[in-house]
């Protein structure tokens, strides 16, 4: 990058046409995003059911789909678009007077990564949510039928198809069959 390239903030990013394209805003860098293949697709939608499920009946907070942008971090600004989160109840946003980027950080995020992700993307992505302030991140790999589980200040948890999601304290008393997650 060029020293004289302007770098975007979030309101600029906003005004952009979108033209059908995803786009995330990174460190003031327009990030385009291909759409998801379908192994990607299909097992994002299996959590989203599964969590959002439980936190509906739960009535524990807000769940967010796919391509709800975050504002993660300003100056530069940053927004980011997981696969799914979730807000606890204690710690939604009011609604503002128009739509805009979500200014809180989820308490639990959920990342498929999709067959011709980058390694180092989905790692850097992943560090940016915890460091964001994000408690749990959910990392899913559908052509492995595995998962990891990052939170701060621990070691990576994988998951198989003979183990069981928890939500910890973040999605309290919410488990799952990691094999459910892969029909």
């Amino acid at each position: 990058m060029s020293d004289t390239q302007h770098l975007l903030t979030a309101e600029e990013f906003a005004a952009l046409p979108r033209e059908g394209l995803r786009l995330e805003l990174v460190r003031g860098e327009i990030r385009a995003m291909p759409p998801a293949f379908d192994d990607h697709g299909e097992t994002a939608m299996l959590i989203g059911i599964e969590l959002g499920i439980y936190v509906v009946t739960h009535k524990l907070g807000k769940v967010y789909a796919a391509e709800t942008g975050f504002l993660i971090a300003q100056d530069p600004d940053t927004v980011r678009a997981p696969d799914f989160a979730f807000i606890r109840a204690d710690r939604v946003p009011p609604k503002g007077p128009k739509p805009g980027w979500v200014r809180v950080m989820p308490d639990l995020v959920v990342e498929v990564v999709s067959s011709g992700d980058r390694a180092t993307e989905v790692a850097e992505k992943t560090q940016t949510w915890l460091a964001a302030g994000v408690r749990l991140v959910w990392v899913v790999y559908p052509t492995r039928k595995v998962i990891e589980v990052h939170r701060p200040g621990q070691a990576v948890l994988a998951l198989g198809v003979d183990d069981a999601l928890d939500g910890y304290d973040v999605v309290p008393g919410f488990t799952a069959p990691v094999a459910r997650v892969f029909v």
